[in-house]
């Protein structure tokens, strides 16, 4: 009954970057990701590579408040699902 995010489990992690998110996203209280701010920064946390692996290095496994790790995120406006930037672990 949802809006289609993406064509198959593999194509969210085929190319450079992903699938391009061409669905809104609602949290689980139905609020709309993308419009509503709640959300300022609109990060889809994953750490992963741009393929899909796990990037060990950049997951915030392990972080803790008072740690300056970064892992890997995407901002949702960019249109790319792993289309990554290393970000602080505390950016909420």
């Amino acid at each position: 009954q949802g809006q289609l995010l993406a064509k198959s489990w593999s194509s969210l992690f085929g190319g450079q970057s992903g699938a391009a998110l061409r669905a809104p996203i609602y949290s689980f209280n139905g609020r709309s990701v993308l419009a509503d701010p709640l959300w300022p920064r609109r990060l889809a946390w994953h750490g992963s590579t741009a393929r899909g692996g796990h990037a060990r290095r950049w997951d915030c496994q392990g972080w803790r408040s008072s740690g300056t790790a970064e892992g890997m995120a995407t901002a949702l406006g960019e249109g790319r699902l792993l289309a990554g930037h290393r970000h602080n672990c505390s950016t909420p």
